[in-house]
């Protein structure tokens, strides 16, 4: 399972040290960006940057739909100061049911038109290269968060967001640039390294998080939602510029690749239908499955922790909802660090329940949080939540010929952005449903959900272990 790929190929740039003599063969054979970047660093930054506009944008847009919901309703509890934990007002109660719908109604216009078109360049780019695919989702992002801007400016009913979402699907959404990011590692690291390499970009995601989450609070707290909006569309506009000008790429592109075309599809299609070696095809599907519950459950719990926090009994402001987003996201670095020293200990499938027992644990205690105290306890003990997701992604990756690789990310990121459709469907439509039973219910269940890849992949580890002990008695 772990031995070298044959057409592994490491470009000098992307954190690791090349083999003599091969960054000169790999830019010949790959082309070359107009300028060469001076840091060691190749789809890191575009990562970063990506992530950074959609991690400022997201907690403010939640709050934009619960001030300008409240307005419409006349209710002003959170403005006033009058959020009270001890009798909630059934006012507040209408406006969370619908801020959560109007959140589903929006995200999933945009992943429905997303979920065709990330597989589709995400194959494409197998062929036609990397690059493109991440410079057209960027500027599509940048056009979503213009529209949102012309909502705020003109103050236009909240149902104009949908628009915006549907445009940025239109160009892929930021699920197509995770795969080209992940793609492209693939492309440049063997299967020793990959899920450190996996779990890099990865800390990427949590570190710009982290800071546009800080940032984006106190922005808000001091100047309202529309300068940080700004920000969010230069942020877009200038990951797009960075990997037309110095990312390299990690494929030679062909001239003659149509971008529509059913190739793309069928070539993932073929992925998970044909037979495989050694019962790898059915050990691609089971590793799906857990990579899908695992997302999802990140992608449900994330939407809901700003209307948790915003409502009673927490009633948090902008600036502590802040803080709370910074320590989710700092869950990225420390993940990438316990990672790194559990592996010098553990091969990479329990690194990975170890990473699903943090997030359990963390889930349980944000069911029952209902003082400040107790919900930054449940942060903390999501230290590791995100130790599983590299690990998935770096087995899936090694299940599958280096010739499959696009088709595979392509895979990955239509389950990424079905994730999100299930997610956003089930866990907004799940909270107004238990709030009179239990607010903190969704949690919960999402740790239940958790229990099962954590069982899949302890039994996938367990059966390869016997298959590697019968072939060395055999030998």
């Amino acid at each position: 399972m772990e031995e070298e790929s044959d057409t592994a190929e490491i470009l000098p740039a992307d954190l690791l040290s090349p083999e003599p003599g091969e960054p000169e063969q790999r830019l010949r054979r790959c082309g070359t960006p107009p300028y060469s970047c001076p840091l060691s660093v190749t789809v890191q930054p575009v990562l970063f940057l990506s992530t950074f506009s959609v991690a400022l944008q997201m907690p403010l847009y939640t709050q934009y739909l619960w001030e300008r919901i409240s307005e419409d309703l006349g209710y002003n509890g959170t403005k006033g100061g009058g959020c009270n934990s001890s009798s909630p007002d059934p006012l507040q109660k209408e406006v969370e049911v619908l801020t959560a719908h109007w959140n589903m109604y929006i995200n999933l216009g945009g992943f429905l038109v997303g979920l065709f078109v990330v597989i589709l360049l995400g194959s494409w780019s197998d062929r036609a290269g990397r690059r493109l695919v991440l410079i057209i989702p960027s500027l599509g992002l940048a056009v979503q968060a213009s529209i949102y801007l012309i909502v705020m400016y003109m103050k236009l009913p909240v149902a104009w967001f949908l628009l915006g979402r549907i445009c940025s699907g239109l160009s892929g959404d930021f699920n197509a640039i995770l795969a080209g990011c992940f793609a492209y590692v693939a492309d440049t690291s063997d299967k020793r390294s990959r899920t450190f390499r996996v779990a890099i970009l990865e800390a990427c995601l949590g570190l710009a998080g982290m800071f546009a989450s800080i940032i984006g609070g106190k922005w808000r707290h001091a100047q309202g939602y529309i300068n940080p909006f700004w920000l969010v569309l230069t942020t877009n506009l200038a990951t797009a510029l960075y990997a037309y000008l110095f990312v390299p790429e990690s494929v030679t592109p062909d001239p003659e690749t149509k971008l529509v075309s059913t190739r793309h599809y069928r070539a993932v299609y073929d992925l998970y239908t044909s037979g495989g070696k050694k019962g790898h095809r059915a050990w691609l599907w089971l590793y799906t499955l857990c990579f899908f519950l695992v997302v999802t459950v990140h992608f449900g719990s994330r939407e809901l922790y700003v209307l948790y926090e915003l409502s009673t009994p927490l009633c948090w402001d902008s600036e502590l909802i802040g803080y709370g987003s910074a320590a989710q996201h700092l869950s990225y670095i420390s993940s990438l660090l316990g990672l790194k020293a559990l592996q010098q200990c553990l091969e990479d499938s329990w690194v990975a329940i170890i990473g699903l027992a943090s997030n359990v644990a963390g889930l349980v205690v944000f069911s029952v949080a209902d003082t400040t105290a107790l919900m930054f306890t449940g942060y903390g003990l999501s230290f590791l939540i995100m130790a599983s997701t590299p690990v998935l992604r770096s087995k899936l990756s090694k299940l599958v010929d280096p010739s499959e690789q696009g088709a595979l990310f392509a895979s990955v990121a239509c389950v990424e952005g079905l994730c999100s459709l299930v997610a956003s469907g089930l866990f907004n439509s799940l909270y107004p449903a238990t709030l009179h039973v239990m607010k903190g219910f969704p949690f919960l269940f999402g740790a239940i959900l958790l229990l099962i890849p954590a069982g899949i992949i302890g039994g996938l580890r367990c059966r390869e272990q016997r298959m590697n002990n019968r072939e060395t008695a055999v030998n």
